[in-house]
């Protein structure tokens, strides 16, 4: 749990890195999927110390799959938004409200929940069928990428977001079909899953934080990153909780998560 929320705020400190830059690059096309604009990002610093925070954060999200289920990491990522309210507050001088520290409060409340009722991970190892599913949603999420650019406003940077996040929740997934760094594993879909759904959830996601509401696309990732994986981890993984506490896992993943929507207009980096 302690990788977790290392993660978290890893990832909450390079949204707000990421959210400058992306909105500092020069704007490209309308398609949901813009390469180019990536490129064009990469060539802000901040963008890049944005990128070496999510790499931290990606070893130390991987510690965590390994040790705890997938709705305790999922939520413990989602609440990088209370972290990202933060560090808005310092760098970007964004005065929050009292509901907007309250809703920092209930994140962590949710949180202190989950990591009381968190049991072990799951002992499943998952199917073929589950691996190559898996491998298709990560393809589908480009396909909804590239669609989502002909929608317009909230919607696109709405769907934008949800893509991005169900790609990052690929990535949640397949690191726990993945046994070993190995050779062999190189006929094992999920690598493959894991390595589309992360790029295609950095390409969207620089795509809605440049193109549209940031809310609306950091709401739709909180979701996409959340929700499925931990559903996939329970009844697919065998992801449990404490005995008896399965009310107080639901309650904090519950809480954390309306927290972290609440705060979800974080990164946005016209608040400075």
């Amino acid at each position: 749990m302690v990788c977790a929320l290392g993660a978290a705020v890893c990832f909450g400190t390079a949204s707000v890195l990421q959210a400058v830059a992306a909105r500092a690059a020069e704007p490209g096309t309308g398609s949901g999927v813009d390469t180019a604009l990536f490129l064009r990002a990469l060539r802000q610093w901040r963008y890049l110390a944005g990128l070496g925070l999510d790499g931290i954060g990606f070893v130390l999200q991987i510690i965590a799959l390994r040790h705890i289920p997938i709705y305790a990491v999922g939520a413990a990522l989602a609440a990088s938004l209370a972290v990202t309210a933060v560090v808005a507050a310092r760098l970007l001088r964004v005065r929050l409200s009292r509901l907007e520290w309250g809703a920092v409060w209930v994140v962590c409340a949710g949180l202190l929940m989950l990591g009381l009722a968190s049991g072990e991970e799951g002992s499943g190892t998952g199917s073929l069928a589950l691996k190559l599913g898996l491998l298709g949603v990560a393809g589908l999420v480009l396909v909804v990428g590239a669609a989502a650019g002909r929608l317009l406003g909230r919607s696109r940077a709405l769907v934008l977001g949800l893509a991005a996040g169900t790609g990052f929740g690929v990535v949640e997934v397949a690191v726990r079909l993945i046994d070993s760094v190995s050779v062999a594993e190189l006929r094992n879909p999920a690598l493959y899953a894991l390595l589309l759904g992360g790029a295609a959830g950095f390409l969207l996601l620089t795509s809605a934080l440049q193109r549209g509401s940031v809310t609306a696309a950091t709401a739709g990732m909180v979701l996409g990153e959340t929700v499925g994986p931990a559903v996939v981890g329970v009844a697919w993984l065998g992801d449990r909780t404490r005995e008896g506490l399965g009310w107080l896992a639901i309650l904090g993943f519950a809480v954390a998560l309306a927290g972290s929507l609440a705060l979800s207009r974080f990164g946005e980096p016209s608040s400075s």
